[in-house]
């Protein structure tokens, strides 16, 4: 039996830079390779550099806190994806725009943007008629660029007609350990401004925006606010959740505010706004008892010669009602409980600190904290320089690290997610995510476990909230006979238990729960929660590996939304995992072990010896000898629907749709990569491992897609564009029907692989 690594070891192997290189061991590079920041992309750009040019076209960088919406700064200056409302809206372009103008220059009238991208004036939706009510067609600064240090982003300005440059910084806090200061409803944007000229400028900076918070014809309202004001909507007698507030504030003494522009119809509002700016004007107005268009608020400045002008300003918001609901409830007489191996609800485990949150919708965690948004913005203006300089100690010492550029940038990239609607954090604090983010849609809801299963930063940053996943998979989504469901409800809450348990997504969440209690120190937190790990892992022999052979063998739903039938060297990996993690907790808590240890060794023989063809592992597509019904019984539950006739006439000629067979699977040994990231030791000999992983490399990363056939999602990659396909069949085999993704790219197992080389 392997000695269970001290902590401090243990912390060594999995820190921040062990998920990005934790098995480096596996496999030899190039001795004496280098990496610095002028590694280059393939686009020619630097790793962590500078983007300029059609580079921007795309770029948005997420402002806000975890769970509680996103504002994105764009590599333009200009500000997109408002997403505010509990809910992702990716194309809404709120129309907030800041403006300079320097008095005495003919056009010295600027927004304080880049030239828009083309894809915004034709590529959006209904933007075929002229993209009326936006700000794309006011004069901007003609040079632009932007460069990303997480959670910052910078974007500098220039242009020759105007004697002044500028430079906007966005940021949002992101403190490792402070998970409720990196929640917050807020995004900071300071704009600095330098005089090129030999001369003093005089200029008028302004914050310009309409009211877009008004939603679905309920009444919106401008207040004032400290340095600022306030854009807000009214909630309906039967719609409460237009309800909400915006803030936008300086940081300036001699700020003045017009509350309401100009009312009129078609574009009179912006027309006059923009008016004002061109001239240079000033004006304070009030505000009014009627639904005000928009508002600006303005701070006039000199700038010597040669000096810097830095104008801070603040975006808080405030919606605390929702309409959403996911999951279908569990019958009411669950019997459930902690000696049972299960829970309904955290305080009955006595985990969780808080109070569980039993309302009928989702409502964000800032909901909690703060009554309504002048207890946002007053919290900002007392902590902002203490949750700035917090955010840059993470920053400097994150990009100080000796990763490869290439992996930094990756990594930053990833952790902007957080920063997006595709995380929620639920009243009580406990986190709760989807899987992406549509259009206007959370894309697949629930925590997914075999989705986040690979998310490494917030257990590391963020153990607090890590665990709360964990509550949610051991207690509210397992029942007592250890199945549980891989989509947790939200509310999170029981939920009815009508589909199959994902294998790698149960499996992985033992590994984690061994990760957790490692990371945390915390003996008594792994003493309850050891319980129900037990229950599932049983469950999981149970229904996958009922002959005891330490494979998973029955039909076990993956991440591939389908089911593998027969054993397979992916979720085989996983089971492996967490049978040592079971050992290495078991044996800590003087829990009898015995048969994990068992099952363990006898996986690992076959899984070495039956899944390695010599080169790879591989899937042994298996109907026959196992406790499963045929995959035409009509009792199957599947994603993939009944079989038609000609399906069944492949059934009979090559198995199961949606399998793998002798493919060359990149996410194959998958598992191992799972237990070295939560500190468990290889699943299998580190040489086979290697092998797999070179064999990857070798046939599933293409430079170039122009002749690969894609029918499944081919927007991810395609033409001229390479990457790392899911699978091939380098040895023959390929199937009629492989699994539904086996043509695709994916960003993260593109990434994920070079890491694990």
């Amino acid at each position: 039996m392997n000695k269970t690594p001290d902590r401090r070891e243990f912390l060594r192997r999995i820190g921040l830079g062990g998920i990005s290189l934790s098995l480096a061991p596996t496999v030899a590079l190039a001795a004496g390779e280098e990496h610095t920041l002028s590694s280059v992309s393939a686009a020619g750009r630097r790793y962590n550099g500078t983007y300029t040019g059609e580079q921007l076209n795309r770029v948005s960088f997420p402002m806000g806190g975890m769970g509680a919406g996103m504002i994105c700064l764009d590599g333009t200056g200009s500000f997109s994806h408002l997403s505010i409302r509990n809910r992702p809206d990716v194309f809404n372009e709120p129309g907030i725009f800041a403006a300079l103008h320097v008095k005495g220059i003919k056009g010295g009238a600027r927004v304080v943007e880049g030239p828009s991208p083309l894809w915004k004036h034709f590529g959006r939706p209904d933007s075929g008629n002229g993209s009326g009510g936006n700000v794309f067609g006011l004069p901007r600064f003609r040079n632009v660029s932007f460069e990303s240090r997480f959670p910052f982003a910078t974007v500098q300005l220039s242009d020759d007609q105007v004697p002044v440059t500028a430079t906007v910084t966005g940021w949002s806090p992101f403190i490792p350990n402070q998970e409720d200061d990196s929640s917050l409803p807020f995004a900071g944007v300071e704009y600095s401004f330098t005089n090129k000229s030999a001369v003093e400028a005089s200029c008028v900076f302004s914050v310009n925006t309409r009211n877009f918070m008004r939603a679905d014809g309920a009444k919106g309202y401008v207040q004032a606010a400290e340095r600022g004001f306030v854009l807000g909507c009214e909630s309906l007698p039967d719609k409460p959740t237009t309800a909400g507030a915006f803030a936008v504030v300086t940081d300036q003494q001699d700020t003045v505010v017009d509350h309401c522009w100009f009312r009129g119809g078609w574009f009179d509002p912006l027309t006059i706004a923009w008016e004002k700016i061109r001239d240079g004007r000033v004006e304070a107005v009030p505000p009014v008892a009627d639904s005000a268009p928009g508002a600006s608020l303005y701070v006039p400045f000199r700038l010597a010669s040669g000096s810097t002008r830095t104008i801070r300003i603040s975006f808080c918001w405030y919606v605390p009602e929702t309409d959403l609901r996911f999951g279908e409830d569990a019958a009411p007489d669950r019997p459930c409980n902690p000696e049972a191996g299960c829970c309904n609800t955290t305080a009955e485990l006595g985990v969780y600190p808080l109070k569980t949150y039993t309302g009928k919708s989702y409502k964000p965690w800032y909901a909690s904290r703060f009554e309504q948004v002048e207890g946002v913005t007053r919290y900002i203006r007392e902590h902002y320089a203490r949750l700035r300089q917090a955010s840059t100690v993470f920053s400097d010492a994150f990009y100080a690290s000796t990763l490869p550029a290439e992996v930094t940038e990756a990594v930053a990239a990833n952790l902007t997610i957080l920063k997006s609607p595709t995380v929620m954090r639920q009243y009580d604090g406990r986190l709760w995510a989807f899987e992406g983010c549509g259009d206007t849609w959370g894309c697949c809801h629930g925590s997914c476990t075999h989705v986040w299963n690979y998310a490494q930063a917030i257990p590391h940053l963020f153990p607090f909230l890590e665990r709360t996943l964990r509550h949610t998979e051991f207690c509210e989504n397992q029942q007592a006979d250890g199945h549980q469901v891989f989509r947790a409800a939200l509310p999170i809450r029981v939920q009815k238990h009508d589909f199959h348990s994902a294998a790698d997504g149960q499996l992985g969440g033992i590994m984690k729960l061994y990760r957790d209690w490692r990371i945390s120190g915390d003996a008594n937190w792994l003493k309850k929660m050891y319980p129900m790990a037990k229950v599932s892992m049983d469950y999981c022999i149970r229904t996958w590996d009922p002959g005891n052979k330490g494979i998973v063998e029955e039909p076990h739903h993956n991440t591939y939304d389908i089911e593998f039938w027969g054993p397979d060297g992916m979720c085989t990996s996983f089971y492996l995992g967490a049978l040592m993690a079971m050992v290495r907790m078991g044996t800590h808590l003087k829990k009898d072990v015995k048969r994990y240890q068992q099952l363990l060794d006898a996986g690992r023989k076959y899984l070495e010896t039956e899944l390695f063809n010599g080169e790879y592992f591989i899937q042994q597509i298996k109907t026959e000898g196992l406790q499963a019904k045929s995959p035409l019984d009509p009792s199957y539950k599947t994603f993939g629907g009944a079989y038609s006739t000609e399906a069944q006439a492949l059934l009979e000629r090559e198995g199961p749709k949606y399998q793998y067979g002798t493919g060359c699977l990149s996410d194959g040994i998958l598992g191992s990569w799972m237990a070295r990231v939560c500190g468990l030791d290889e699943v299998a000999a580190p040489a086979k491992v290697a092998s797999h992983l070179v064999a990857v490399h070798r046939y599933n990363l293409k430079s170039d897609l122009s002749e690969h056939a894609n029918p499944q999602r081919p927007s991810f990659a395609l033409g001229s564009e390479g990457g790392l396909l899911l699978c091939t069949w380098p040895r023959g085999g390929a199937l009629s029907l492989p699994f539904v993704y086996s043509d695709e790219v994916w960003t993260a197992l593109s990434t994920r692989s070079p890491r694990i080389l």
